[in-house]
This record gives structure tokens, sequence and C-alpha cells, in this order.
């Protein structure tokens, strides 16, 4: 008998999670300019420069060197140690090496730290707009994610009125990111002491705190909720090299939390993947430990396009936003143009208006149903400005022609 799938008896657990729909656009996007269609790529989180020069070279050393074998499942000692200096240098927190798992990108630290916390029926509460594999993984662990709006005009960001309402006697997690994808919101220290009030009341409550964006922060000097000293027990920091080393291809995340979870993270690795990439390993600590020259460069210039960004968007009819604070995306409300057409298509949702845009402007984005927040499109500004400025000029003709 030949398999199709509707023979196949594959797992229930596919059911309980959708595709990322950020890698499903960037999907339809190769598969239009593989028919020869300039797309322009607004979709991605991904840095558009190369991984600086000193962390090839510590990677090619690596090589010649031979760190060629087997990796300890919670990463080498180095590296751990590496982390912990980051942290002190960075944030003023003291952690030991035991405290730090290394994992292949912190899409897998996530992962590791949700497994390892939520049991079936377990609620995590999850501000809306969310990184679009938050909610997800919840659903993979069976657990409930309990999503909480926020809005343009709260800069995105929830109240400590907003939480406190949110929590009930099944709450086990609290999950957000500071600087936010998709929205740019930064948190400030006095913002999440604030928070930290609402959890001292709660605690059951564990935070997982994504500071994947740390180094991207155009207004303040980066606040983890784990400088409270009271909370840093309760705190899982995610982190990695992607966004701030443009490193995303060399897959290196960390977690640092608590000695009872980060074993349990490394437990729960250790029958998934085991230790990371050992040569991405050796890059890393050189790249933790020595000049951030090259990563504060790329922030000058990610301002820079931030700047671009909000001229352009502020040309477009109907189109509001609110300028990000940190990462590199505008989260715009572009439900004003839910309801028109251009004779052919219409747009009636934030579906409609990203595939008109991929298919009239041939633009990518995504939408915000994928974030929790239907009027939204995240638009990345981690393009060339020759890009974003091509891009946004395309937008603006298609979105012309709705009425």
């Amino acid at each position: 008998m030949q398999l199709t799938a509707e023979t196949m008896q594959l797992s229930s657990l596919l059911d309980r999670f959708a595709e990322p729909e950020t890698l499903k656009m960037a999907k339809l996007g190769r598969e239009l300019r593989a028919k020869g269609v300039d797309v322009i790529d607004l979709s991605l989180g991904e840095p558009d420069f190369d991984t600086p020069q000193h962390i090839k070279d510590a990677a090619k050393k690596a090589i010649d060197d031979n760190w060629s074998h087997y990796t300890p499942v919670a990463g080498y000692p180095d590296l751990r140690a590496a982390v912990c200096g980051k942290f002190k240098r960075d944030n003023d927190l003291d952690y030991k090496p035991e405290n730090i798992v290394v994992s292949t990108g912190a899409k897998q630290s996530l992962a590791n730290a949700i497994l390892a916390l939520v049991d079936e029926g377990d609620e995590v509460i999850i501000p809306a707009p969310f990184w679009v594999t938050y909610s997800e993984l919840v659903k993979m662990a069976r657990g409930i994610p309990v999503i909480l709006p926020t809005g343009m005009e709260s800069n995105f960001k929830i109240t400590a009125k907003e939480l406190e309402e949110s929590i009930t006697d099944r709450s086990k997690v609290f999950l957000f990111s500071s600087p936010c994808n998709p929205s740019g919101s930064v948190y400030s220290k006095k913002e999440l002491e604030v928070l930290a009030d609402v959890f001292r009341k709660h605690p059951q409550v564990f935070i997982i705190s994504d500071e994947i964006y740390e180094y991207i922060n155009f207004v303040n000097k980066h606040e983890s909720i784990a400088q409270i000293s009271d909370m840093k027990d309760r705190v899982i920091i995610i982190n990695g090299l992607s966004k701030g080393f443009a490193m995303t291809g060399w897959r290196l995340g960390y977690i640092a939390a608590n000695v009872e979870i980060a074993k349990a993270c490394e437990k729960l690795q250790g029958q998934i993947t085991s230790g990371a990439n050992s040569i991405t390993q050796k890059a890393a600590v050189v790249a933790l430990t020595t000049d951030l020259r090259p990563s504060m460069e790329m922030v000058k210039e990610f301002t820079r396009r931030r700047k671009r960004v909000m001229e352009l968007v502020k040309e477009i009819p109907g189109i509001k936003c609110n300028e990000p604070e940190g990462a590199f995306y505008i989260f715009p409300d572009v439900s004003y143009y839910f309801g028109k057409s251009d004779g052919q298509t219409i747009v009636s949702n934030s579906n409609d208006f990203c595939m008109y845009l991929l298919n009239t402007a041939h633009v990518s984005s995504v939408m915000g149903d994928a974030f929790g927040d239907p009027k939204g499109v995240r638009f990345s500004f981690a393009n060339s400005m020759e890009k974003i400025e091509e891009g946004f000029k395309r937008i603006k003709e298609a979105l012309g022609k709705l009425k």
C-alpha cells in the first residue's frame, strides 16, 4: 500500500502547534525568487551583516586545533565561564558555570526551559504581541498559553494590574522578551520592578526572560528582571549569539537559571541533541570575551535604518506605528486597509495584507496574527538601506491601489 497523508498515522503532537509564520513567509519569498521575481525580504529576523572577522578566525583555529569531538551536553567549561563573565560585565549578574546550559540556538534554550517547567494544564502567561514560537512550544508541552493583549498606546507593555488579573492558581510561567520581537518595546528597570511587586505575591510563577536582542537597544542600558535580587532565582534568562554578533547560522544559545532548572534543561537536552557544535562553542568564547565594537557598529547602522524606516512608514496613509526601542522591527497597525480592494484582491485581515504585498509589491512581511495581534504586521529592517527604501516605495504604491 502506498503511504499518503491520509493513511499515515502520525503523532498527535503535530496537531498541537503550527508552522512558524516567519519561516513560512520566507519560504514563499524563496519560491517567488526561484521563478525570477525580485522579492525584497522584510520578513526574517536575521542581521544582514557577516560574522565579525575575529570570531571567524577563532572558528578556523578551533578546526586546526582539532576541536572536532563530542562536546559536554551543557557546553564546554570555558564557554560556560565566558557566559558568566558576560553576565557580570554587561548585567552585573553573578552566575556560576553550573547555572549555564549552552544549546543549539536560543530557540532550543527556550524549548528546554518550557519543557522543564510546564506540565499538562499549566498556564503560561504571554503578553502579545509575542515571538511566534512562544505559544507553540507551550502547546507542545501540553500547557495552556494565556495571551495578554497589549496596545500601541502602552507601547505594547503590560501593566501591573493586567499582570495581576491574568494570574490564577494554574499559572506556572510568565514568558516575555525585552527588547521585544516583534514590537521593539524595551522594559525599563522601573517597569520591571513594578511587575516584580506582582510576582512577589505569586511565588509559584517562574519568569522566562528572552533577552536575545539585548545589544540592539536604542534607548537605554539593557535591564533584566533577574537583576532584582529576590527575583533572580525564579528567572530563566534566554540569550544567544545570533542577533548581537550576526551569528544566526552558527546556532548558539544559552540559559542562565537556578541550578535545579539548569540540571533539568541539561537532562532534556542530553536525550535530544546533546552538546552544541564544538567549533561554534570555541568561536563563541572569543565573541563573548573580546572586542564588542563590531556589535556596537551594527547597532549604529540599525539606529540609522530605524530612523529612515519611521520616516518612510509615516508617508503611507492609514498606517499607525510606534517607534521601536530595540530589536530591528516595526510592528504597525494596518487595520485601516482591512476591507479594501484593488478590484481583484480583497484585504480582509493581516494575512491577506501580507499576501497582497508579497504578490503585488513583491515584499515579504509577517502577519500579526502569528504574534498574537491581528491588527499588526511585522516588517524587519535587518536589510540594506537600499532594499528598505525600495521595499517601502513598493509598499506605498501597492497600498495606494486599495480603495
